[in-house]
């Protein structure tokens, strides 16, 4: 809080915390240090209220305490014994995170310069401990790591609301070499559906270079699946899941161990894009005539850009276009040369989607 600076939240084990109590801090190395708790507030539904004790087995936020962190214990100076420090699994997937210069840059956010952009993520490192923050040779992009794309999207969604404008890349697993030899991540998965939908998982899955261990049947129309996976092979496989199991399915997957790199790619796109080959606006007659190349990203009337995607091409090689011809005006006149141009609705997607979308050469 810009008012009361950082409030720390947790359980109380054992003993009592009152306002203005002096405590000693124990963080996840062993040093001590000493501090005063200025408020103490208690939770009653969403709203924090203050109190003026709390108790054993109580949830607090406690402010005063300075350069709080996340497994820090407070204690009181007569008894000080830290409690077990919290694990956190460590990263699997990174992201660059750049200044947006695209010719459209400016529109939509206040927070513009590789300076906000950095002091942003570093604020958020201090309360989101699974996130790495790194700078890159380049002094408008920065390596971001977390625990999966879901992970990241939620930051960079955050960001968005806030103000930030900014350009992100596809995300990709954190390669380790160990003992001269390529390793990556992988996942324990756990998939929870409908026998009817199965085996249009089981393909999926099998696909992605997936390891079934156990299948295991609840006897009342549901199957239990067990797989080790390459945590690559979970990009974009979220959205495709739900829409296999039509929303009915469960997924959970948790860091496993690092085994060595498969080789070949997982999860790539299939379809080839429509990429515009101009700056401007797109009108409809334009679009109509695109619709037989494949599916549009963009409505009539939109702005566009020179090397921006305006469509899913139908085959799997990409296609430069041109969103911007007009129709040509004439005094020549023909029965029916003036229909009314019917569009197809534009592809949609949501963050999580534009990011398993894209290529490794390509932004959101």
């Amino acid at each position: 809080s810009s008012y009361v600076g950082i409030i720390g939240i947790g359980r109380i084990e054992r003993g009592t915390v009152k306002t203005n109590m002096a405590v000693t801090v124990v963080d996840r190395h062993g040093a001590k240090r000493q501090g005063r708790v200025l408020q103490v507030l208690g939770f009653h539904g969403l709203e924090r209220r203050e109190v003026s004790e709390a108790h054993a087995g109580d949830i607090v936020a406690i402010t005063g305490v300075e350069k709080l962190g996340i497994s820090d214990t407070l204690c009181d100076p007569s008894a000080v014994e830290a409690l077990p420090p919290l694990t956190v699994d460590e990263p699997t997937i990174s992201m660059f995170f750049r200044v947006n210069d695209s010719p459209f840059c400016g529109r939509d956010g206040k927070f513009l310069t590789s300076r906000q952009i950095r002091d942003r993520l570093i604020r958020e490192t201090l309360h989101n401990v699974a996130l790495r923050v790194e700078d890159t040779e380049d002094g408008d992009s920065f390596k971001v790591s977390g625990r999966g794309e879901l992970h990241l999207s939620i930051l960079i969604e955050t960001m968005r609301r806030e103000g930030y404008e900014l350009a992100v890349s596809r995300p990709e697993v954190i390669i380790k070499e160990i003992d001269g030899e390529l390793m990556e991540p992988y996942e324990h998965l756990v998939a929870d559906l409908d026998e009817a939908y199965q085996g249009g998982v089981i393909e999926r899955l099998g696909e992605r270079k997936a390891e079934l261990r156990n299948l295991e049947p609840d006897g009342k129309g549901r199957v239990r699946l067990e797989y080790i996976i390459p945590a690559r092979g979970l990009i974009g496989f979220q959205t495709e899941f739900r829409t296999i199991t039509a929303g009915t399915g469960l997924l959970f997957h948790v860091f496993d161990h690092y085994g060595p790199r498969l080789p070949g790619g997982i999860a790539q796109r299939q379809n080839g894009v429509m990429i515009s080959n101009g700056t401007g606006v797109a009108p409809a007659y334009s679009l109509f005539n695109l619709q037989d190349r494949g599916k549009m990203m963009i409505n009539a009337n939109d702005e566009v850009y020179e090397g921006q995607l305006v469509g899913i091409h139908a085959k799997d090689n990409d296609l430069t276009v041109n969103p911007l011809k007009a129709k040509q005006l004439t005094n020549v006149r023909a029965a029916g040369k003036d229909d009314a141009l019917n569009l197809v609705p534009p592809v949609r997607m949501s963050l999580e989607q534009a990011l398993e979308f894209i290529d490794d050469d390509e932004l959101v």
